[in-house]
């Protein structure tokens, strides 16, 4: 089974028919004592440190990293933190196998997936989707945004009992646009979506090609980017917590008086400190949503 994990890498990009296979390094984890949430926890510290796609295995867990990505001290300093305590962690590392794991993804892992009964989201090798108010088409070259992941399908089901008629949205972090998409879908007047990964923008203008939406933009960049766009009715930034604490200001400050920010990109327990960091730049907090120990929550200015 594969686990996907809150992080904005794809596998490989396709262009042009052609297949640019990018180069990885395989680690195989084992968690002493074994735990259905030691792992559910390992994948998401591993994710913070760039790894982008997991793999049950009966050996332990398979985790995955971009070769250029992988910083021994980062990952050494993530164990050494690791959040459950009594827990051991060992791992062995090989080079991964060359192949266009993308490819490999679709044929294997990638299945539609159906939010709230009211959104489905599937792929154009897809040959039996189930039917739904809102249908998203995605070329998944993508490890993270296919809405499978706790923290994506979250926000979904925020934004599909939200009234987003008329409104300006950002999409911070925003992978593979699909939560700019059934913005638009559910009546948004305009997306910004932004994405600090070349490989995201490209996969964003695919898909929302794909799905013949207009007024939505798509730009690289981080929060720094942000002091000519907006103001905006409705930011959306699923991210990780870090980023969060430390851009939350900037968020702040491109939200039209009344606007609401929905965040996620973390677990139950950081609710707290997100919260205070939030009524600290003057925002109220609304409330959240959970759904196996991750949060998404939602705030007004």
């Amino acid at each position: 089974m594969l686990h996907i994990h809150k992080v904005n890498i794809t596998f490989a990009h396709k262009t042009n028919s052609k297949n640019i296979i990018m180069k990885y390094l395989e680690f195989t984890f084992r968690i002493n004592p074994p735990s259905e949430l030691g792992q559910e926890v390992l994948t998401g510290v591993l994710g913070d440190a760039g790894f982008d796609s997991f793999m049950e295995k009966p050996e332990g867990l398979a985790a995955y990293i971009k070769k250029e990505l992988y910083v021994p001290d980062v990952l050494e300093q993530a164990l050494a933190d690791f959040p459950l305590p009594d827990t051991n962690i060992s791992f062995v590392c090989a080079e991964a196998e060359d192949k266009d794991w993308n490819e490999e993804w679709e044929k294997n892992f990638f299945r539609p997936i159906v939010i709230g009964q009211r959104c489905v989201i599937h792929s154009t090798f897809h040959q039996q989707v189930p039917k739904a108010e809102y249908d998203i088409l995605i070329n998944p070259q993508m490890a993270f945004g296919t809405g499978h992941h706790e923290t994506t399908s979250l926000i979904i089901e925020e934004l599909l009992d939200t009234d987003l008629k008329g409104k300006s949205i950002l999409d911070m972090g925003c992978g593979t646009s699909i939560l700019a998409i059934l913005a638009r879908m559910r009546g948004a007047d305009s997306c910004t979506a932004i994405d600090i990964d070349e490989w995201c923008v490209r996969n964003s203008w695919e898909n929302i090609a794909l799905n013949k939406m207009d007024h939505i933009s798509v730009c690289q960049g981080d929060a720094s980017s942000l002091n000519d766009k907006g103001p905006f009715d409705l930011i959306i930034a699923n991210i990780n917590r870090n980023i969060l604490l430390s851009d939350m200001e900037q968020y702040v400050k491109r939200m039209k008086p009344n606007a609401q920010l929905y965040i996620s990109g973390f677990y139950t327990n950081d609710v707290p400190v997100l919260r205070k960091e939030a009524e600290r730049n003057g925002l109220t907090f609304l409330h959240q949503r959970e759904k196996n120990r991750w949060a998404m929550a939602a705030f007004q200015k």
